[in-house]
């Protein structure tokens, strides 16, 4: 018999990301043996397409929380990108130029958050709770309440079009994914998202720019925000200002699930995916074995306290 050494299974067990592998395939597993219809190629593409733009919101809100902060209005940077590009669209301009405009109004709205924070030094939950009202405020003011619809089908391709049958919003999930975790972990801003996060008066002394971190940060979230709503928009074929209403809880919460701390300084972006994909799954097996949809937010937030919980133990014990 094959021994195995002690240390071995200690820090595969302390991996995060090892844990995350582990729930995920034990969810998926338990859910082929209770359902006989979750593991149909159907199901499982849907459930990647549902879950896609919530990741990739999730990857911008990531590096927020890594740096020692949190974006409350990445829900709000959603709707308003998709009411932007549709409405630009509506009124003869390109697809191109439209999403490029969306894009750079919610980047924007990610600067001005950075700035708030990092230059008038406002707590970050304080800031973004009200950029979140306000981007929702402009949300129902430019669309009167109604949605805009009879968007072209050159825009809905980006989400509705399968490629060898997986969807593209989920190739385009993966593709920001490795963009973001280079970004985190090769590049000398990651190293300085990290310090600031782990603590911010110790990267000063080093010399770092902890304001510039900041405002970067904030920044690639408001960006990842408008893609992932521009996604969820040409999915769905419609902008209505009441898009992505209360997703800044799913997007935190698929961060938090992945292992990032909400006290800074240690995560991943690919603990942010499976986060989310543990998220979608689970909301997959409420409707697939019978429990009504009201009841999905109370399992979601059980799931986000236990996560908490066993971060805030795992520190302890480090």
């Amino acid at each position: 018999m094959r021994y195995v050494e002690p240390g071995l299974v200690l820090r595969f067990a302390r991996n995060q990301l090892a844990a995350l592998l582990v729930i995920l395939g034990g969810m998926v597993l338990l859910l082929s043996l209770l359902t006989s219809t979750f593991l149909t190629a159907n199901n499982i593409f849907n459930v990647l397409r549902a879950f896609s733009w919530i990741a990739i919101a999730s990857f911008g809100q990531s590096i927020v929380i890594i740096g020692g902060g949190i974006d409350l209005s990445a829900g709000s940077n959603m709707a308003f990108a998709g009411i932007i590009t549709a409405m630009l669209l509506l009124a003869g301009y390109s697809v191109v130029f439209s999403i490029l405009v969306g894009l750079l109004i919610t980047l924007g709205i990610g600067l001005l958050n950075g700035l708030m924070v990092s230059k008038t030094k406002l707590p970050p939950f304080i800031a973004t709770l009200g950029t979140m009202s306000i981007v929702r405020g402009f949300c129902y003011g430019m669309t009167q309440g109604w949605p805009v619809r009879n968007l072209p089908r050159s825009f809905m391709f980006l989400g509705q079009t399968d490629i060898w049958r997986v969807p593209l919003p989920a190739i385009i999930m993966i593709g920001l994914a490795v963009f973001c975790a280079i970004l985190l972990e090769k590049t000398k801003l990651g190293y300085h998202v990290y310090a600031v996060g782990g603590n911010e008066y110790a990267a000063s002394l080093v010399g770092i720019n902890t304001g510039r971190v900041k405002t970067i940060a904030f920044t690639l979230s408001g960006l990842f925000a408008g893609i992932g709503g521009l996604l969820m928009t040409a999915r769905l074929g419609v902008a209505a200002p009441t898009a992505a209403q209360g997703y800044e809880l799913d997007i935190i919460a698929a961060a938090v699930i992945g292992g990032i701390s909400l006290t800074g300084g240690e995560g991943s972006v690919w603990g942010a995916l499976i986060g989310a994909a543990i998220m979608q799954i689970l909301r997959n097996a409420l409707v697939l074995m019978g429990f009504p949809a009201y009841w999905q937010p109370a399992a979601i937030g059980a799931v986000i306290i236990g996560a908490v919980m066993i971060d805030m133990y795992r520190k302890r014990k480090v």
